[in-house]
């Protein structure tokens, strides 16, 4: 237990993070792009359906 090696275990501990941290952030970024896309969906369904009202 003198040290060695644990800069390169480190290392790839960082890189395990960042690469999981870059696919959590690309997950939340395609929810909201499907949550903004759904709400446009549904306004427009919204305004359809004031416009032919009787």
């Amino acid at each position: 237990m003198t040290g060695e090696g644990t800069d390169e275990g480190d290392e790839e501990l960082d890189r395990r993070r960042l690469a999981l941290e870059k696919k959590r952030e690309r997950i939340v970024w395609y929810y909201l792009g499907y949550f903004l896309f759904g709400i446009h969906i549904v306004a427009f369904v919204m305004i359809y359906a004031v416009t032919h009202a009787k």
